[in-house]
């Protein structure tokens, strides 16, 4: 039996907003449309930025994917990326997001906001890290660490994994880079991950509901009644910790941003405090987490598998000493 809405949230109820930036187009453009209407609710949130070359239009290779074709079709993706947008890499050479849109990261700071790393570059992570070495993975981490300090001209604080792809030696490095946290699963609440009976010391803030894009086109949701849906399923999913939701600048920032503004406006008038990853962690205590397993799975509305939070750890119990009479 699911959770009522009055019964699921510690107090106050709160809801973590995490936005993820893709593409120049959704630094651009989708960015200051959402800082502007956060701001008019009154709402926190952490803008994770993809730092390096938009290489959007490289993703077609994604094609053979089993349900890619169909999330495409789904989320229009023409309408809401840009032809421009789906040809950088491909035919036509990809702009470097972090240098040309460095005012707009420092913009979305100076307002508040909470900041950190989604990638470097975010076709080749997404595409390529669930296969790659530990050279291959510092090498892309590093280089965004180095572009955020540029940029900010501090470290970052979070990480935030592209599509959700992981892998062992990147969730080492959250901890080896000095991450405070990251957000690069998806579950049910703030945990510690154990990835191969290692404990990584960098609490992972999991996404607990759904996206946009894997609910638009699917059981009759479109653009005019996603937002009701995911309240409905934030309402009925118990999250002791408060929930994370996860939106797109290029969806939520645009084509989507009246549906986003539903969303804000449904939450605050029911008292919903919308706040930060860092605010939804320090609220849940980082001495309380318990530790769990890091796994891999599917999502319902997204194609190919992502990284997962998985049972709890829990050590074997010792026998007491035997005791010789």
């Amino acid at each position: 039996m699911h959770a009522t809405a009055s019964t699921q949230y510690s107090t106050p109820p709160r809801i973590a907003l995490k936005v993820d930036v893709d593409t120049l187009r959704g630094t651009e453009l989708g960015v200051p449309r959402l800082t502007e209407l956060l701001g008019r609710f009154a709402a926190g949130a952490t803008f994770l930025f993809s730092l390096g070359p938009d290489h959007t239009g490289r993703a077609i290779k994604r094609v053979l994917r089993p349900g890619f074709l169909q999330e495409v079709g789904r989320t229009s993706v023409l309408k809401n990326y840009g032809l421009k947008t789906l040809l950088y890499g491909a035919l036509l050479p990809g702009p470097d997001i972090g240098k040309r849109c460095a005012d707009t990261l420092r913009m979305v700071r100076d307002r508040g906001f909470e900041t950190g790393i989604h990638t470097w570059d975010h076709v080749k992570w997404q595409d390529g890290v669930t296969s790659a070495d530990a050279r291959w993975t510092m090498h892309e981490m590093q280089r965004a660490v180095e572009r955020f300090e540029s940029i900010f001209g501090a470290p970052p604080r979070v990480h935030g994994a592209a599509g959700w792809q992981m892998n062992v030696h990147s969730y080492r490095l959250t901890q080896r880079l000095g991450f405070d946290y990251c957000s690069d699963t998806r579950g049910f609440h703030p945990y510690i991950p154990i990835v191969n009976a290692e404990i990584v010391a960098c609490p992972q803030i999991p996404t607990t509901l759904p996206t946009f894009d894997e609910l638009i086109g699917l059981d009759g949701n479109d653009a005019s009644n996603v937002a009701a849906k995911i309240v409905r399923i934030a309402a009925e999913t118990s999250a002791p910790a408060g929930h994370v939701f996860t939106l797109h600048a290029e969806l939520a920032g645009m084509q989507l941003l009246p549906a986003f503004e539903q969303l804000l406006r449904a939450w605050r008038g029911t008292g919903i405090e919308l706040i930060s990853l860092g605010g939804l962690l320090a609220a849940s205590g980082t001495d309380r987490l318990p530790r769990h397993r890091t796994t891999i799975g599917t999502v319902a509305g997204r194609s190919g598998s992502v990284a997962l939070q998985g049972p709890e750890f829990l050590p074997r119990l010792q026998h007491p000493p035997l005791r010789l009479t």
